[in-house]
Protein backbone atom coordinates (compact mmCIF):
# COMPACT_ATOMS: atom_id res chain seq x y z
CA UNK A 1 0.00 0.00 0.00
CA UNK A 2 1.24 3.51 -0.77
CA UNK A 3 1.06 5.55 2.39
CA UNK A 4 -0.47 8.96 2.17
CA UNK A 5 1.44 12.08 3.15
CA UNK A 6 0.14 13.65 6.31
CA UNK A 7 0.60 17.06 7.84
CA UNK A 8 2.88 15.45 10.41
CA UNK A 9 5.28 14.41 7.65
CA UNK A 10 5.63 18.03 6.54
CA UNK A 11 6.70 19.24 9.97
CA UNK A 12 10.26 19.47 11.24
CA UNK A 13 10.82 16.25 13.13
CA UNK A 14 13.59 17.17 15.54
CA UNK A 15 14.09 16.68 19.23
CA UNK A 16 14.60 20.44 19.54
CA UNK A 17 11.00 21.19 18.63
CA UNK A 18 9.64 18.78 21.21
CA UNK A 19 12.08 19.91 23.87
CA UNK A 20 10.80 23.43 23.32
CA UNK A 21 7.25 22.14 23.76
CA UNK A 22 8.27 20.53 27.06
CA UNK A 23 9.84 23.78 28.26
CA UNK A 24 6.62 25.64 27.60
CA UNK A 25 4.67 22.97 29.48
CA UNK A 26 6.83 23.07 32.63
CA UNK A 27 4.29 25.02 34.75
CA UNK A 28 1.44 22.74 33.68
CA UNK A 29 3.35 19.48 34.22
CA UNK A 30 4.67 20.66 37.59
CA UNK A 31 1.22 21.82 38.67
CA UNK A 32 -0.29 18.47 37.73
CA UNK A 33 2.18 16.40 39.78
CA UNK A 34 0.28 16.59 43.07
CA UNK A 35 -3.17 15.85 41.57
CA UNK A 36 -1.68 12.99 39.53
CA UNK A 37 -0.15 11.42 42.62
CA UNK A 38 -3.36 11.88 44.61
CA UNK A 39 -5.70 10.55 41.92
CA UNK A 40 -3.34 7.94 40.44
CA UNK A 41 -3.80 9.35 36.94
CA UNK A 42 -2.74 12.31 34.84
CA UNK A 43 -5.25 15.21 34.92
CA UNK A 44 -7.32 15.90 31.81
CA UNK A 45 -5.86 19.37 31.25
CA UNK A 46 -2.36 17.91 31.20
CA UNK A 47 -3.38 15.11 28.85
CA UNK A 48 -4.94 17.67 26.51
CA UNK A 49 -1.72 19.68 26.42
CA UNK A 50 0.42 16.59 25.82
CA UNK A 51 -1.83 15.64 22.91
CA UNK A 52 -1.81 19.17 21.49
CA UNK A 53 1.98 19.05 21.42
CA UNK A 54 2.02 15.55 19.86
CA UNK A 55 4.04 14.10 22.73
CA UNK A 56 2.14 10.80 22.55
CA UNK A 57 3.12 10.40 18.86
CA UNK A 58 6.91 10.50 18.98
CA UNK A 59 7.38 6.85 17.93
CA UNK A 60 4.20 6.49 15.87
CA UNK A 61 4.68 5.87 12.11
CA UNK A 62 4.43 9.02 10.02
CA UNK A 63 1.51 7.89 7.84
CA UNK A 64 -0.71 7.82 10.93
CA UNK A 65 0.29 11.23 12.27
CA UNK A 66 3.51 10.26 14.02
CA UNK A 67 7.11 11.45 13.96
CA UNK A 68 9.34 8.35 14.05
CA UNK A 69 11.95 10.01 16.24
CA UNK A 70 15.28 8.28 16.62
CA UNK A 71 15.99 6.57 19.99
CA UNK A 72 18.43 9.21 21.29
CA UNK A 73 16.04 12.07 20.57
CA UNK A 74 13.21 10.15 22.20
CA UNK A 75 15.33 9.53 25.29
CA UNK A 76 16.17 13.23 25.61
CA UNK A 77 12.50 14.22 25.50
CA UNK A 78 11.49 11.61 28.08
CA UNK A 79 14.37 12.80 30.28
CA UNK A 80 13.28 16.44 29.94
CA UNK A 81 9.75 15.59 31.11
CA UNK A 82 11.11 13.49 34.00
CA UNK A 83 13.01 16.52 35.29
CA UNK A 84 9.58 17.99 36.00
CA UNK A 85 7.49 14.91 36.87
CA UNK A 86 8.39 11.24 36.67
CA UNK A 87 4.85 9.86 36.30
CA UNK A 88 4.18 12.03 33.26
CA UNK A 89 7.50 10.96 31.75
CA UNK A 90 6.74 7.30 32.42
CA UNK A 91 3.29 7.48 30.84
CA UNK A 92 4.69 9.15 27.74
CA UNK A 93 7.44 6.57 27.37
CA UNK A 94 5.03 3.67 27.81
CA UNK A 95 2.42 5.03 25.39
CA UNK A 96 5.00 5.86 22.73
CA UNK A 97 6.49 2.38 22.97
CA UNK A 98 3.03 0.89 22.53
CA UNK A 99 2.42 3.14 19.51
CA UNK A 100 5.18 1.31 17.65
CA UNK A 101 2.59 -1.46 17.27
CA UNK A 102 1.09 0.60 14.43
CA UNK A 103 3.90 -0.68 12.21
CA UNK A 104 2.86 -4.29 12.87
CA UNK A 105 -0.85 -4.18 12.07
CA UNK A 106 -2.61 -3.64 8.72
CA UNK A 107 -2.80 -0.01 7.65
CA UNK A 108 -6.55 0.13 8.08
CA UNK A 109 -6.25 -1.00 11.70
CA UNK A 110 -3.54 1.55 12.47
CA UNK A 111 -5.67 4.24 10.85
CA UNK A 112 -8.72 3.14 12.85
CA UNK A 113 -6.81 3.51 16.11
CA UNK A 114 -4.53 6.52 15.57
CA UNK A 115 -5.78 8.39 12.51
CA UNK A 116 -9.44 8.44 13.49
CA UNK A 117 -8.70 9.80 16.97
CA UNK A 118 -5.92 12.34 17.45
CA UNK A 119 -6.02 11.61 21.20
CA UNK A 120 -5.56 7.88 20.77
CA UNK A 121 -3.41 6.08 23.34
CA UNK A 122 -2.64 2.37 23.42
CA UNK A 123 -1.66 0.74 26.72
CA UNK A 124 -0.75 -2.79 27.75
CA UNK A 125 1.06 -4.76 30.40
CA UNK A 126 2.18 -8.28 31.30
CA UNK A 127 -0.35 -10.99 32.03
CA UNK A 128 -2.02 -14.10 30.70
CA UNK A 129 -4.74 -14.52 28.13
CA UNK A 130 -6.20 -17.10 25.79
CA UNK A 131 -7.65 -16.41 22.36
CA UNK A 132 -9.84 -19.05 20.70
CA UNK A 133 -10.25 -18.82 16.96
CA UNK A 134 -13.78 -18.08 15.77
CA UNK A 135 -13.56 -17.84 11.98
CA UNK A 136 -12.00 -14.43 11.16
CA UNK A 137 -12.16 -13.40 14.81
CA UNK A 138 -10.83 -14.52 18.16
CA UNK A 139 -12.64 -14.91 21.47
CA UNK A 140 -10.32 -13.35 24.04
CA UNK A 141 -10.23 -13.85 27.80
CA UNK A 142 -7.45 -12.72 30.11
CA UNK A 143 -6.05 -10.40 32.74
CA UNK A 144 -3.08 -8.04 32.48
CA UNK A 145 -1.37 -5.84 35.08
CA UNK A 146 1.11 -2.94 35.36
CA UNK A 147 -0.83 -1.14 32.62
CA UNK A 148 0.75 2.30 32.88
CA UNK A 149 -1.59 4.98 31.57
CA UNK A 150 -4.44 2.52 31.33
CA UNK A 151 -6.89 4.97 32.87
CA UNK A 152 -6.50 7.41 29.99
CA UNK A 153 -5.94 4.84 27.22
CA UNK A 154 -8.44 4.63 24.36
CA UNK A 155 -7.23 1.18 23.26
CA UNK A 156 -5.70 -1.71 25.20
CA UNK A 157 -3.51 -4.62 24.23
CA UNK A 158 -3.63 -8.11 25.67
CA UNK A 159 -1.01 -10.79 25.03
CA UNK A 160 -2.55 -14.23 24.66
CA UNK A 161 -1.85 -17.78 23.57
CA UNK A 162 -3.79 -18.89 20.50
CA UNK A 163 -6.13 -21.87 20.37
CA UNK A 164 -8.12 -23.61 17.67
CA UNK A 165 -11.90 -23.64 17.90
CA UNK A 166 -11.71 -27.08 19.53
CA UNK A 167 -9.37 -25.77 22.21
CA UNK A 168 -6.13 -27.23 20.85
CA UNK A 169 -3.10 -24.90 20.88
CA UNK A 170 -2.33 -23.08 17.65
CA UNK A 171 1.31 -23.71 16.76
CA UNK A 172 3.71 -22.16 14.27
CA UNK A 173 5.76 -24.05 11.68
CA UNK A 174 8.30 -24.95 14.36
CA UNK A 175 5.68 -26.48 16.62
CA UNK A 176 5.78 -23.60 19.10
CA UNK A 177 2.52 -22.42 20.65
CA UNK A 178 1.73 -19.02 19.16
CA UNK A 179 1.40 -15.93 21.35
CA UNK A 180 -0.01 -12.75 19.89
CA UNK A 181 -1.13 -9.32 21.08
CA UNK A 182 -4.77 -8.34 20.56
CA UNK A 183 -5.88 -4.71 20.33
CA UNK A 184 -9.37 -3.65 21.40
CA UNK A 185 -11.16 -0.50 22.65
CA UNK A 186 -10.56 0.20 26.33
CA UNK A 187 -14.33 0.36 26.91
CA UNK A 188 -14.46 -3.42 26.44
CA UNK A 189 -12.23 -4.08 29.46
CA UNK A 190 -12.88 -4.05 33.18
CA UNK A 191 -10.30 -1.99 35.09
CA UNK A 192 -9.25 -2.93 38.61
CA UNK A 193 -7.59 -0.13 40.57
CA UNK A 194 -4.76 -1.95 42.34
CA UNK A 195 -1.87 0.52 41.91
CA UNK A 196 -1.15 0.83 45.65
CA UNK A 197 2.59 1.53 45.55
CA UNK A 198 5.18 4.00 46.86
CA UNK A 199 6.27 5.68 43.63
CA UNK A 200 5.15 6.62 40.12
CA UNK A 201 1.68 6.85 41.60
CA UNK A 202 0.47 9.14 38.84
CA UNK A 203 0.94 6.43 36.21
CA UNK A 204 -2.13 4.55 37.50
CA UNK A 205 -0.55 1.27 36.41
CA UNK A 206 -3.61 -0.80 37.22
CA UNK A 207 -4.89 -4.19 36.10
CA UNK A 208 -7.55 -4.89 33.48
CA UNK A 209 -9.38 -7.98 32.33
CA UNK A 210 -11.70 -9.13 29.55
CA UNK A 211 -13.98 -12.15 29.30
CA UNK A 212 -14.99 -13.68 25.97
CA UNK A 213 -14.75 -10.47 23.96
CA UNK A 214 -14.63 -10.87 20.18
CA UNK A 215 -11.60 -9.34 18.45
CA UNK A 216 -11.08 -9.28 14.66
CA UNK A 217 -8.05 -11.27 13.51
CA UNK A 218 -6.76 -8.10 11.83
CA UNK A 219 -6.37 -6.58 15.31
CA UNK A 220 -3.85 -9.26 16.22
CA UNK A 221 -0.15 -8.60 15.92
CA UNK A 222 3.16 -10.37 16.35
CA UNK A 223 5.42 -7.80 17.94
CA UNK A 224 9.03 -7.35 16.86
CA UNK A 225 8.89 -9.98 14.12
CA UNK A 226 10.35 -8.82 10.81
CA UNK A 227 7.90 -10.91 8.81
CA UNK A 228 4.97 -9.27 10.61
CA UNK A 229 6.00 -5.68 9.92
CA UNK A 230 3.51 -3.85 7.68
CA UNK A 231 5.25 -0.48 7.67
CA UNK A 232 8.94 -0.29 6.84
CA UNK A 233 11.18 2.31 8.50
CA UNK A 234 14.45 2.08 10.47
CA UNK A 235 12.81 2.78 13.84
CA UNK A 236 10.70 -0.37 13.62
CA UNK A 237 13.75 -2.57 13.14
CA UNK A 238 14.38 -2.01 16.85
CA UNK A 239 12.51 -4.25 19.30
CA UNK A 240 10.14 -2.28 21.48
CA UNK A 241 12.17 -3.42 24.50
CA UNK A 242 15.10 -1.31 23.32
CA UNK A 243 12.97 1.84 23.22
CA UNK A 244 11.37 1.05 26.58
CA UNK A 245 14.77 0.42 28.16
CA UNK A 246 16.42 3.58 26.86
CA UNK A 247 13.30 5.69 27.40
CA UNK A 248 12.85 4.62 31.02
CA UNK A 249 16.57 5.18 31.52
CA UNK A 250 15.85 8.74 30.39
CA UNK A 251 13.18 8.92 33.10
CA UNK A 252 15.73 7.89 35.73
CA UNK A 253 18.31 10.37 34.46
CA UNK A 254 15.78 13.21 34.53
CA UNK A 255 14.71 12.44 38.11
CA UNK A 256 18.30 12.30 39.33
CA UNK A 257 19.26 15.50 37.50
CA UNK A 258 16.56 17.55 39.24
CA UNK A 259 17.44 16.01 42.61
CA UNK A 260 21.11 16.87 42.16
CA UNK A 261 20.44 20.40 40.92
CA UNK A 262 17.98 21.01 43.78
CA UNK A 263 20.56 19.73 46.24
CA UNK A 264 23.18 22.16 44.93
CA UNK A 265 20.72 24.99 45.54
CA UNK A 266 19.97 23.69 49.03
CA UNK A 267 23.59 23.46 50.18
CA UNK A 268 24.25 27.07 49.22
CA UNK A 269 21.80 28.25 51.87
CA UNK A 270 21.74 25.49 54.48
CA UNK A 271 23.73 25.20 57.68
CA UNK A 272 22.83 22.00 59.54
CA UNK A 273 21.41 22.37 63.01
CA UNK A 274 24.06 22.48 65.79
CA UNK A 275 26.80 23.06 63.22
CA UNK A 276 28.68 26.24 62.34
CA UNK A 277 29.85 25.36 58.86
CA UNK A 278 27.50 25.87 55.88
CA UNK A 279 26.99 22.75 53.83
CA UNK A 280 28.64 24.23 50.75
CA UNK A 281 31.90 24.56 52.71
CA UNK A 282 31.83 20.92 53.83
CA UNK A 283 34.55 18.92 52.06
CA UNK A 284 32.49 15.72 52.11
CA UNK A 285 29.55 17.48 50.46
CA UNK A 286 31.82 19.05 47.87
CA UNK A 287 33.25 15.65 47.03
CA UNK A 288 29.83 14.05 46.78
CA UNK A 289 28.60 16.79 44.46
CA UNK A 290 31.62 16.35 42.20
CA UNK A 291 31.35 12.58 42.14
CA UNK A 292 27.62 12.70 41.53
CA UNK A 293 28.02 15.06 38.60
CA UNK A 294 30.65 12.76 37.11
CA UNK A 295 28.51 9.64 37.55
CA UNK A 296 25.34 11.15 36.17
CA UNK A 297 26.97 12.86 33.19
CA UNK A 298 29.02 9.78 32.35
CA UNK A 299 25.98 7.50 32.42
CA UNK A 300 23.97 9.91 30.27
CA UNK A 301 26.78 10.35 27.75
CA UNK A 302 27.33 6.60 27.52
CA UNK A 303 23.63 5.97 26.85
CA UNK A 304 23.14 8.74 24.30
CA UNK A 305 26.38 8.00 22.44
CA UNK A 306 25.42 4.33 22.16
CA UNK A 307 21.95 5.21 20.88
CA UNK A 308 23.30 7.70 18.35
CA UNK A 309 26.03 5.37 17.11
CA UNK A 310 23.66 2.42 16.78
CA UNK A 311 21.00 4.53 15.03
CA UNK A 312 23.55 5.64 12.45
CA UNK A 313 24.60 2.04 11.83
CA UNK A 314 21.03 0.75 11.63
CA UNK A 315 19.90 3.38 9.14
CA UNK A 316 22.86 2.40 6.96
CA UNK A 317 22.51 -1.38 7.24
CA UNK A 318 18.71 -1.63 7.64
CA UNK A 319 19.17 -4.22 10.37
CA UNK A 320 19.70 -4.41 14.13
CA UNK A 321 22.27 -6.88 15.39
CA UNK A 322 22.24 -8.83 18.63
CA UNK A 323 25.35 -6.95 19.72
CA UNK A 324 23.59 -3.62 19.21
CA UNK A 325 20.61 -4.79 21.25
CA UNK A 326 22.94 -5.83 24.06
CA UNK A 327 24.72 -2.47 23.94
CA UNK A 328 21.40 -0.66 24.40
CA UNK A 329 20.44 -2.94 27.26
CA UNK A 330 23.78 -2.39 29.02
CA UNK A 331 23.80 1.39 28.64
CA UNK A 332 20.16 1.68 29.71
CA UNK A 333 20.52 -0.50 32.80
CA UNK A 334 23.73 1.29 33.75
CA UNK A 335 22.02 4.68 33.44
CA UNK A 336 19.12 3.60 35.67
CA UNK A 337 21.40 2.34 38.42
CA UNK A 338 23.80 5.26 38.28
CA UNK A 339 20.86 7.66 38.47
CA UNK A 340 19.49 5.84 41.49
CA UNK A 341 22.91 5.93 43.15
CA UNK A 342 23.12 9.69 42.67
CA UNK A 343 19.60 10.11 44.04
CA UNK A 344 20.55 8.10 47.14
CA UNK A 345 23.59 10.27 47.77
CA UNK A 346 21.53 13.43 47.42
CA UNK A 347 18.67 12.24 49.62
CA UNK A 348 21.05 11.18 52.37
CA UNK A 349 23.12 14.37 52.24
CA UNK A 350 20.04 16.62 52.25
CA UNK A 351 19.17 15.42 55.74
CA UNK A 352 15.79 16.28 57.19
CA UNK A 353 15.19 18.77 54.39
CA UNK A 354 14.49 15.80 52.10
CA UNK A 355 11.62 14.30 54.05
CA UNK A 356 9.04 17.08 53.75
CA UNK A 357 6.19 16.64 51.28
CA UNK A 358 6.90 19.98 49.64
CA UNK A 359 10.60 19.31 49.09
CA UNK A 360 11.97 18.52 45.62
CA UNK A 361 13.41 15.28 46.98
CA UNK A 362 10.88 12.98 48.64
CA UNK A 363 8.60 12.17 45.68
CA UNK A 364 11.52 11.87 43.31
CA UNK A 365 13.29 9.56 45.77
CA UNK A 366 10.24 7.28 45.79
CA UNK A 367 9.84 7.55 42.02
CA UNK A 368 13.41 6.67 41.12
CA UNK A 369 13.40 3.66 43.41
CA UNK A 370 10.21 2.52 41.71
CA UNK A 371 11.87 2.95 38.31
CA UNK A 372 14.87 0.88 39.41
CA UNK A 373 12.68 -1.88 40.85
CA UNK A 374 10.70 -2.53 37.67
CA UNK A 375 11.67 -4.86 34.86
CA UNK A 376 13.87 -2.43 32.90
CA UNK A 377 16.02 -1.84 35.97
CA UNK A 378 16.79 -5.43 36.88
CA UNK A 379 20.40 -6.00 37.86
CA UNK A 380 20.19 -9.35 36.09
CA UNK A 381 20.50 -7.42 32.82
CA UNK A 382 24.19 -6.91 33.62
CA UNK A 383 24.57 -10.68 33.86
CA UNK A 384 22.71 -11.15 30.57
CA UNK A 385 25.05 -8.80 28.76
CA UNK A 386 28.14 -10.15 30.52
CA UNK A 387 27.22 -13.69 29.56
CA UNK A 388 26.86 -12.65 25.93
CA UNK A 389 30.18 -10.79 25.97
CA UNK A 390 31.86 -13.96 27.25
CA UNK A 391 30.61 -15.97 24.31
CA UNK A 392 27.47 -17.60 25.68
CA UNK A 393 24.28 -17.75 23.58
CA UNK A 394 22.33 -14.48 23.86
CA UNK A 395 19.25 -14.21 26.04
CA UNK A 396 17.04 -11.81 24.09
CA UNK A 397 14.00 -12.14 26.33
CA UNK A 398 14.31 -8.54 27.49
CA UNK A 399 16.61 -7.13 24.82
Amino acid sequence: MTHKTTSAENKVHSATNFLEHVQRLIPLIAGAADPAERDHQLPENLLDALHQNSLFRLLLPKPFGGYELDPASFCKIIEAVAKIDASTSWCLCQANGCAMAAAFVPDQVAAEIWDANKKAILAWGPGKGEAVRRGNHYQLTGSWSFVSGGRHATWLGGHATLREENGDPLCDDNGQIMIRTFLFPSAEATMTKDWDVIGLLGTGSDKFSVTDIIVPAAHMLARDQDSARHYQAPLYLFPAASLYASGFAGTALGIARTMLDSFKELVLEKTPRLEQQPLHENAVIQTEVGQSEARLNAARTFLLSELEDIWSAVTASQSVTVTQRMRIRLASTHAIHEARAVADVVYDAAGASAIFAGSPFQRRFRDIHTVAQQIQGRKSHFQTVGSFLLGHPPDLTMS
